[in-house]
């Protein structure tokens, strides 16, 4: 199977770590740009698209026959598809593509149509990798736990209730999660934690979405939380 990857540079690392050249006999090619051509995607290949949340209208380059996965994190598929103005799309799968939270033994993927449950199966089995179908919903399963950790973190700290050293190690210790939420915030990006609950909160209007201040002003200045 070939895998043509559309992604930025941040990520090309990690898939090649969930996916080994050669392993399960997937070869894969990386495009650092968001347009294809006829002669770059053929009538088998499979796409892992980590940009076409951000333009919805690129779901018209795939063909009806086509399987992609998208990156589904801050948009469900059924919004995606919506905003493409299509009727008939390609065989579309959403996938959690967040720094960190891709490369994972567990593939956590949504189906846009749950009659392509075999066929995500099946693609799965031949990717090499085990999965797990969540709901077509903003902020899929693990991203949203961790962004609403990662929020409250931000209001104990803004409270002066304890220090970023002190709440990294309470999770750890008292979770055993592998990281705290301030390492885990900068390990998959002030941004896209905003952009998360962002979305979560507009898809519900739920006040355990509403964003810190202090998360927010991070996110505003570009800045990191100091470890």
């Amino acid at each position: 199977m070939h895998i043509l990857v559309l992604s930025g540079d941040e990520m090309a690392a990690e898939f090649q770590q969930k996916f080994p050249e050669g392993a399960n006999g997937n070869s894969y090619t990386f495009l650092h740009r968001r347009h294809l051509t006829d002669a770059q995607l053929g009538p088998d290949d499979i796409v892992f698209d980590f940009l076409l949340h951000e333009e919805p209208e690129r779901l018209s380059d795939y063909d009806p026959s086509q399987i992609v996965f998208c990156q589904a994190v801050t948009k469900q598929l059924a919004a995606l598809v919506r905003e493409s103005g299509l009727d008939n799309t390609c065989t579309l799968f959403g996938f959690n593509g967040l720094p960190t939270l891709f490369n994972r033994p567990v593939l956590e993927a949504s189906l846009y149509k749950q009659s392509d449950a075999e066929k995500l199966r099946q693609v799965c089995e031949q990717l090499g990798t085990e999965y797990q179908v969540v709901d077509d919903r903003a902020g899929m399963a693990t991203p949203r736990i961790l962004c609403m950790i990662i929020n409250e973190a931000c209001y104990t700290l803004q409270e002066g209730t304890a220090s970023i050293q002190d709440i990294d190690l309470g999770m750890k210790l008292g979770t055993n999660y592998p990281h705290g939420p301030f390492e885990w915030a900068n390990a998959i990006g002030i941004a896209n934690v905003y952009k998360v609950l962002e979305a979560m909160y507009q898809d519900t209007k739920e006040e355990r979405y509403k964003i810190c201040p202090l998360l927010k002003t991070k996110y505003l200045r570009g800045e990191k939380f100091e470890l």
